[in-house]
């Protein structure tokens, strides 16, 4: 059974940071493709970070660029995102996304972040 497991995220004070890791299980890790997405309540779903099957490339982001950081773990199945310099519109929910093929696309159930003073 597929599953990805988001956790890490909470309740945190502007300019504070966060780190979700995002569990996968039931399917070859490392050769898919993986992103974090992010929606707050009444937009749509957006494109964070995306991050190569080894780690090597990464794309983020322009409103995230410098403040988060995408990696992964092939050895332990999870992918992280290490958010510094929180915004309060980085409040949403948080997705990670797993892609080998436009007929293999996996996502998880989704953390949320919420940050304010």
């Amino acid at each position: 059974q597929v599953q990805l497991v988001e956790s890490g995220g909470g309740l945190v004070q502007p300019g504070g940071s966060l780190k979700l890791s995002c569990a996968a299980s039931g399917f070859t890790f490392s050769r898919y493709f993986m992103s974090w997405y992010r929606q707050a309540p009444g937009k749509e779903r957006e494109l964070v970070a995306t991050i190569s099957i080894f780690g090597g490339t990464t794309n983020y982001a322009d409103s995230v660029k410098g403040r988060f950081t995408i990696s992964r773990d092939n050895a332990k199945n999870t992918v992280y995102l290490q958010m510094n310099s929180l915004k309060p519109e980085d409040t949403a929910v948080y997705y990670c996304k797993a892609i080998r093929a436009p007929d293999l696309v996996y996502w998880g159930q989704g953390t949320q972040v919420t940050v304010t003073s």
